[in-house]
């Protein structure tokens, strides 16, 4: 069976799966919708965000949270499953091998991280009047980074959690800390100085506060770019070297 048959398939599991479609496909967009319409100013502009509305510093968050969602929850559990069912052990014993299941996987996550996003750029663009990102590419190359890295964590969430529960377990540990980070909480315009340094150095606060950049004109900086780079490649090797397939 081909990469691209096993995508398929994986595709309509993950269809079938309504807390992943729910969470990890619809929710950013609908919590976008409903900051904007039930908190009031939050379409007002604001002098400690620069000018900006509480809704244009939010978008980039909720895209953030929308790439957490599939790479530290939604990736890792189905991975643990799939080694705790013996599936993985099994497909090793056949021409298909567990790689190709594995890639199946990060294309359908991939997918579904960019459909969340796609969604909730048109939320915040149709229903609120936020301009698209001023500086495309940069914003693409933030965003794709981000996801990678995110990636890189789930997978190694993956690697060291021998079971499905365990993997779900870790992730929401790792999930709620990184949206705290990524501006959640306190947007970047207004962390306290000490916090934001940190938020620098973690691959949710560096994507969020990227693709920030990006939204609002400027290129991505080299620091955020290169966390990001940096905790693809690390935890992606260090995944890959852990990684058990029983």
């Amino acid at each position: 069976m081909t990469v691209a048959r096993l995508t398929i398939v994986e595709s309509k599991l993950f269809a079938r799966d309504a807390m992943s479609l729910v969470m990890g496909v619809a929710f950013p967009a609908l919590l976008l919708l409903a900051l904007g319409l039930a908190i009031p100013g939050f379409r007002d502009p604001a002098d400690e965000l620069g000018g900006l509305r509480p809704i244009d510093v939010y978008a980039p968050i909720v895209l953030a949270m929308a790439i957490a969602t599939t790479g530290v929850s939604t990736l890792p559990a189905y991975l643990a499953t799939y080694r705790e069912r013996g599936v993985l052990r099994r497909l090793a014993t056949t021409p298909v091998g567990p790689v190709r299941l594995l890639g199946a996987q990060l294309a359908v996550n991939g997918a579904a991280t960019l459909v969340a996003a796609v969604l909730a750029v048109a939320v915040a663009t149709a229903g609120f009047g936020v301009d698209l990102p001023r500086q495309p590419l940069g914003f693409l190359l933030a965003f794709l980074l981000g996801t990678g890295a995110m990636f890189a964590v789930g997978l190694l969430i993956a690697a060291v959690a021998p079971r499905a529960r365990t993997a779900s377990g870790i992730g929401m540990l790792v999930y709620f800390p990184m949206l705290f980070f990524a501006g959640m909480w306190t947007p970047g315009p207004v962390m306290p100085d000490a916090v934001r340094r940190v938020s620098d150095f973690t691959p949710l606060g560096a994507a969020s506060q990227a693709m920030q950049e990006a939204w609002t004109g400027g290129f991505p900086s080299v620091l955020h770019l290169g966390v990001l780079a940096a905790y693809l490649l690390g935890l992606g090797a260090l995944a890959a070297r852990l990684f058990r397939w029983s």
